[in-house]
């Protein structure tokens, strides 16, 4: 790990459950400054804005800039925004995070009410959303239906909380993809462009940036695909038993939380 100076940082399952903060959260950001250590923090959930983020690290007395947060809700809003004309109609099947996202690449986004009077999308952009409703995804599948593309943020089916496992992005894209029998352009992990991107924020290179996740088939399979080095940690979703499992999918480094890596990066 000397190599290492640009880490690329999953959140949910890696730096809180839910909300509430790892074990020595505020000490691993504390001892990245100390080693001139540089990070992004680069997460698969799409219902928030980088603003949202920054403000839930400062109540765990961690201080972060929105230009060290990128979800994927903005590396989809930066894909549709190379593919697509400005001003089109677009449906949103999200939360804040990923509307915000794509509503500032100045597209339209349509309302339930607008869809059933028989208006017509150019994409249907689904990410997570704890608050969905029926009526967004009956919507987002009529236009799929009618002919309009299918992007998702992010496939993870699960997402760690201080509950257990709790339904994800990909639970909700498996929803209209049943209801449509179309297939979504999924954006975030394990796709590699959220982390190129990530990687171009800081300005690193594939020997000296490393990615920290919790999930093998996101974070470090995206990783690797990637071209970059990979950190799993126990305190998330995928566990000791996964990792031996995993035909040829294992991470450069293995801890049990950020607690250790902060022991590691320290000694």
């Amino acid at each position: 790990m000397d190599n290492i100076k640009n880490l690329i940082l999953d959140m949910d399952g890696v730096l809180w459950r839910g909300e509430t903060p790892m074990p020595g959260l505020a000490d691993f950001f504390n001892t990245m400054h100390d080693c001139g250590i540089q990070f992004v923090l680069a997460t698969n959930n799409a219902s928030k804005t980088p603003q949202q983020y920054v403000a839930k690290l400062a109540r765990f007395g961690v201080t972060v800039t929105e230009d060290q947060v990128f979800t994927s809700a903005e590396a989809t809003g930066s894909y549709v925004q190379e593919r697509y004309e400005a001003g089109k109609n677009v449906f949103v099947v999200g939360d804040v995070g990923l509307q915000t996202a794509i509503q500032t690449r100045d597209f339209r986004l349509l309302t339930i009410d607008e869809v059933m009077a028989g208006e017509t999308a150019v994409f249907v952009v689904a990410g997570f959303n704890p608050t969905v409703t029926y009526a967004q995804l009956a919507a987002g599948s009529l236009l799929i239906r009618k002919g309009a593309d299918f992007i998702g943020t992010n496939p993870d089916l699960t997402f760690p909380s201080e509950y257990g496992q709790l339904p994800g992005a990909g639970s909700l894209l498996a929803f209209i993809q049943a209801a449509t029998n179309v297939e979504p352009t999924v954006i975030g992990k394990p796709g590699p462009l959220i982390f190129q991107m990530a990687m171009q924020k800081l300005g690193g290179t594939p020997q000296n940036t490393a990615m920290v996740g919790d999930r093998l088939e996101t974070d470090i399979a995206g990783g690797k695909a990637a071209g970059i080095q990979t950190i799993l940690v126990l305190s998330g979703i995928s566990q000791q038993d996964d990792v031996a499992k995993a035909n040829g999918l294992q991470p450069n480094f293995i801890f049990e939380n950020i607690q250790e890596i902060t022991s590691r990066l320290s000694s």
